[in-house]
């Protein structure tokens, strides 16, 4: 029973963590309908970010974690100015190329840089070593991690649902349609919006670059396992991008204690069955599977 608890702790940690890195892609699908695949990219270049405003100004995370999402931010809106806006009234198919391109192109840009090799990185004191909890040991990053991104996806549920602008960017990515037709301006919202969800994978960097390698490549595959959790939670679903970071977390967790060789594919197995039970995903829209 120790273990089964000690693994469910596990899995709600990192499921936060995913959860947050989701929230983001989530918002940016709802409201612009893009498949974000550089998404992966904009996660790494938080981390990286994080390292190198240590070692050239000596910012520690705590700064990072309000510098590296503002930084994101105006990189998000650049990009959207810039190339994203363009094709939005073209097939979704042609943003996701798109994004896949500068996926590659920042890749490669960071690795022509920084090399291939990680870039280094420790954590505060405060927030290095272990902590017990009733039984159920974890490192005391690993906490810290759960219990930032619960915050920050409780302070991002508050914005979308206790105030006026968090109900129109709200209404614009779960109704569209609707919200245009009460005289919404849902393309206002696109700009912002956009480096919104870039700054969420932004600060999702910084909270990896203690725990995970901080190379050109540290987005790749966990952008697929972002989109696992997005079509989990539904398409374009703040709330199913949360839900569903939160049990591919646990799936994870139990897959790497039960069956380590298969945890990773446990995640698609997951996913293939809630496509076939319900192809919108857990809270999405019927019409977003179509």
């Amino acid at each position: 029973m120790n273990a089964v608890l000690q693994y469910a702790v596990q899995g709600l940690a990192a499921g936060s963590f995913y959860a947050l890195a989701a929230l983001g892609l989530a918002v940016i699908f709802g409201v612009l309908g893009v498949v974000n695949f550089a998404h992966g990219a904009f996660y790494m270049l938080g981390a990286v970010a994080t390292a190198v405003l240590l070692d050239t100004l000596g910012l520690t995370l705590w700064w990072s974690l309000l510098v590296v999402p503002a930084l994101m931010f105006v990189f998000g809106v650049v990009v959207e100015r810039l190339l994203v806006r363009w094709l939005l009234r073209l097939d979704p198919l042609y943003n996701f190329l798109l994004t896949f391109g500068l996926t590659l192109v920042l890749v490669e840009l960071v690795k022509q840089k920084y090399g291939v090799s990680g870039l280094p990185y420790q954590p505060p004191a405060i927030l290095q070593g272990r902590v017990d909890l009733a039984g159920v040991v974890l490192p005391r990053y690993q906490l810290f991690v759960f219990l930032f991104s619960v915050t920050i996806c409780v302070l991002v549920w508050l914005l979308m649902t206790r105030t006026r602008i968090g109900m129109i960017v709200r209404a614009s990515t779960e109704k569209p349609e609707l919200a245009r037709a009460l005289g919404i301006n849902v393309g206002r919202w696109v700009t912002p919006v956009f480096g919104f969800g870039v700054a969420l994978a932004g600060l999702a960097g910084v909270l990896a670059a203690p725990f995970r390698a901080i190379t050109a490549d540290m987005g790749n595959n966990f952008v697929i396992i972002l989109f696992a959790v997005v079509v989990i939670g539904g398409l374009g679903s703040i709330v199913g991008a949360v839900a569903a970071g939160f049990l591919v977390g646990l799936v994870e967790a139990f897959g790497q204690a039960y069956a380590p060789t298969f945890a990773q594919i446990l995640i698609f197995v997951l996913m293939a069955l809630i496509i076939l039970v319900r192809p919108a995903g857990l809270f999405g829209r019927e019409e977003a599977a179509t």
